[in-house]
């Protein structure tokens, strides 16, 4: 919710960033699954997906926790998945530049953003 928030405050500036969406939870997040939910938000969020070893590496390089939790008795596909939380800003390379925490405000996440749109040409 809040990307898509982030990329309307942008307005055409929004369409020089590209938002990822990176599930934790390969074994029930299908592509076709991940693309209903991340255009439900905005078209321009591409959802992620990968075997649960590129995950999990891909997890750690973020330092990025998850676990399936699942309560005794459940059936083996009612679960939640418990995970870090947050917003990662790359530059153009790939390159990490910012970590922005969960909850922080979107006007705030907005004026980040645009900071650094300011300096790419």
């Amino acid at each position: 919710f809040e990307m898509s928030e982030i990329f309307r405050a942008l307005g055409k500036d929004g369409d020089r960033i590209g938002a990822l969406f990176v599930t934790v939870d390969p074994e029930r997040d299908t592509p076709a699954v991940l693309k209903t939910y991340t255009q439900f938000f905005d078209p321009r969020i591409l959802g992620l997906t990968g075997s649960p070893e590129l995950i999990r590496r891909t997890a750690d390089n973020y330092k990025v926790r998850f676990e399936k939790v699942q309560e005794a008795g459940a059936p083996a596909d009612r679960y939640a998945m418990d995970h870090t939380a947050g917003m990662y800003l790359l530059g153009p390379d790939g390159r990490f530049l910012a970590k922005f925490a969960y909850a922080m405000p979107v006007q705030e996440l907005t004026r980040r953003i645009g900071d650094y749109l300011k300096t790419v040409p």
